[in-house]
Formats: C-alpha cells, sequence, structure tokens
C-alpha cells in the first residue's frame, strides 16, 4: 500500500539535507578562487563546469552523510518528484542567464547564483521549515546588492555571498535534523 502525501512528506522531512549544499559551498568556492587567478574567459568555464558539476558532487557526498541519493531500497516519495521538478525548473531559467551572458559576462554569476537558489523556496515548503526561505530570499538580494556593489569583482563576490549562505544553512539544516533525531 502506498503511504499518504503527509506520510510521505513527514518521511522526506527526516532527512538531513546536507549533501547538496555542501557541495554548492565546494562548487560556488572554487568558483570565487578560479576568479581570483583565472583570466575572465576561464573563470566562466569554471562557473558553468562547477555549477553543472554540484548535482554529481551531492550524490558522491551523499553517501559520506547518509543521505545516499543513489539508494535503491529507500520507498518512492512523491516529494522526492517535487523536488527534482523544482530543480528542473530552476534549470530552465538558464534561458534568462545565457542572452544575459552574451552581453555581459558578468552577469553570470548574478543569474546563476540567483536561479541556483530557487529551488529552495519549495524545499522549504515541504519540509515546513523556513531555511528554504531564508537561503532563496537572502541569496538573491546579498547576490543583487553585491553585484552592483562590487562591479569589478562580481564573480568573488557573488561567490562569497553563495558559500556564506550556504554555511549558515548547513548549520541550520544540521540542527534541525540532530533536534528530529532525538
Amino acid at each position: 500500500m502506498t503511504p499518504s502525501l503527509d506520510q510521505q512528506r513527514e518521511s522526506f522531512s527526516q532527512r538531513r539535507f546536507l549533501a547538496m549544499p555542501l557541495a554548492g559551498t565546494l562548487a560556488w568556492t572554487v568558483i570565487g578562487i578560479a576568479s581570483l587567478v583565472l583570466s575572465p574567459a576561464q573563470t566562466v568555464w569554471t562557473l558553468y563546469i562547477a555549477t553543472g558539476f554540484i548535482a554529481y558532487l551531492g550524490i558522491f557526498i551523499s553517501k559520506f552523510t547518509g543521505e545516499d541519493f543513489l539508494d535503491k531500497t529507500r520507498p518512492k516519495n512523491a516529494f522526492d518528484s517535487l523536488f527534482f521538478h523544482s530543480v528542473f525548473m530552476s534549470l530552465l531559467v538558464y534561458a534568462i542567464a545565457i542572452p544575459f551572458f552574451i552581453m555581459d559576462y558578468t552577469s553570470l554569476p548574478l543569474t546563476v547564483g540567483i536561479l541556483a537558489g530557487l529551488m529552495w523556496m519549495p524545499l522549504s515548503w515541504i519540509i515546513q521549515h523556513w531555511i528554504g526561505i531564508f537561503h532563496s530570499v537572502s541569496r538573491t538580494l546579498a547576490i543583487v546588492a553585491v553585484w552592483y556593489l562590487f562591479p569589478e569583482h562580481r564573480f568573488l563576490a557573488v561567490s562569497i555571498v553563495i558559500v556564506v549562505i550556504y554555511l549558515i544553512t548547513i548549520v541550520i539544516l544540521e540542527k534541525r535534523w540532530r533536534n528530529l533525531m532525538r
């Protein structure tokens, strides 16, 4: 018998949710460092490759955080599908990011940084916790601010914002999970 949606939501909400933010933290750290040592063209490629690699890195990290995304024994959950649909929705925003990038390559950390943060909103609703809203809203506002404040260092400034917000998010998610495990 298939569990009810409420039961599936409860099951989904019991997860740790650390693998992907850890992967994002690593990727954006690499992007920030690249912006300091590589040419603009190489930094652009680093951003595309590093952000494209986040999901795969998250899958790898999930084995160490106890989440194991590839665990075939875990029961199917409708909220996994909903979350992956929200990830796909965020990826569709590349339709805005790429043309804007062609006009101004420094728009890339702004657009990709914001679009990749959008998937935190539905997660917040699913797990009934404020952290996803905090992550999406603070990330968007801070990215826009530093993009305007530091026009010569947009890749670095946006990377720092994203890494800091990821670190805050990781701490909150871990506290949330530990409280659930009590």
